[in-house]
C-alpha cells in the first residue's frame, strides 16, 4: 500500500472516531434536519444533515413547497423554485444562500446547461460564486428538468 493511501485511511478513520466519541466534548454533531413539508409528504430523506459547521442539503428539485408539483413552465421556473426550496431550507438552519459552498447540478438536458446560467447568475450575482458541478442525467425524480444539490456553511 502506498504510504499517502495509508494517511488517507488513517484521517478517515480518526474522523470517524472523533464524530463517534460521545463522551468527548470536542466531537462532531450529527443533526438531521427535516422540514414539516417533507414529513407530510412522507418524503423517505433528510432536507439536510448538519455534521459541525457544515449544512449537506439534499437534492432539491423544482415542486411547489408541500406538494409533489413542479412549478409550471420549464427549466427557469423549476430553477426559481429549487433554490427558494434551498433557501427555505438555510434559513431554518442558520445559513443563507450566501453562505453556499458547493453546488452540484444535475440536469435532464445538459443542452439547456445556458439557459440554467441565466436563472443562476441572478441567484449568485456576486464576486465569490460557490463552486459548482454539473452533470447530464437520463432522468430525475417527478420528471424534473433538473435538481440542485448544495453544502453550505452554518452562521449561527
Amino acid at each position: 500500500m502506498k504510504p499517502y493511501y495509508l494517511l488517507i485511511a488513517l484521517s478517515i478513520f480518526c474522523f470517524a472516531c472523533e464524530v463517534n466519541d460521545d463522551n468527548d466534548e470536542h466531537a462532531v454533531t450529527i443533526e438531521h434536519y427535516q422540514s414539516e413539508n417533507t414529513k407530510e409528504l412522507g418524503l423517505p430523506f433528510s432536507d439536510a444533515v448538519i455534521v459541525g459547521d457544515i449544512i449537506y442539503l439534499s437534492g432539491q428539485v423544482g415542486n411547489l413547497p408541500g406538494t409533489l408539483d413542479l412549478a409550471p413552465g420549464g427549466l427557469l421556473p423549476e430553477t426559481k423554485q429549487i433554490f427558494e426550496n434551498i433557501e427555505a431550507v438555510l434559513k431554518a438552519n442558520g445559513s443563507s444562500l450566501d453562505d453556499i459552498i458547493k453546488v452540484t447540478v444535475m440536469m435532464k438536458n445538459i443542452d439547456q446547461w445556458g439557459e440554467f446560467n441565466k436563472e443562476y447568475v441572478k441567484i449568485f450575482d456576486r464576486d465569490k460564486k460557490p463552486a459548482r458541478s454539473a452533470f447530464g442525467t437520463s432522468g430525475l425524480a417527478l420528471q424534473a428538468k433538473l435538481e440542485v444539490e448544495c453544502i453550505a456553511l452554518k452562521r449561527r
